[in-house]
């Protein structure tokens, strides 16, 4: 959904294109995500470095290191800012979902 220059990206979870869960640890889970992420900012007509925000919510805060590394593998410094929120439970059973704002610059 864009908003001006916003773009407001909804929650994705490790489906793969296919529709499958890619979900046999965390860290399949959480590339997974932002692999999906990737893929819809670019169909909004930007990338990865143009995320101002994050909200992420995982199931155990206990993988939140492991996290930290996958985004920066993924993401650029400035880094976007992001909350993190452990919840008890999210859709199809998955461990990790994230949703983000990304801004584009007016051409």
């Amino acid at each position: 959904m864009r908003a001006g220059d916003l773009v407001f990206l909804s929650g994705q979870i490790p489906l793969t294109p296919e529709g499958e869960l890619n979900n046999a640890c965390f860290e399949d889970e959480a590339n997974q995500v932002m692999q999906n992420l990737a893929v819809v900012c670019k169909a909004a007509g930007g990338g990865l470095d143009d995320l101002v925000k994050l909200n992420v919510y995982v199931t155990d805060l206990g993988n939140f290191a492991a996290l930290n590394e996958i985004m920066a593998a993924y993401l650029s410094e400035p880094y976007p800012a992001r909350a993190a929120v452990q919840v008890a439970a999210l859709p199809r059973g998955v461990r990790v979902e994230i949703e983000g704002v990304m801004r584009l610059c007016a051409a």
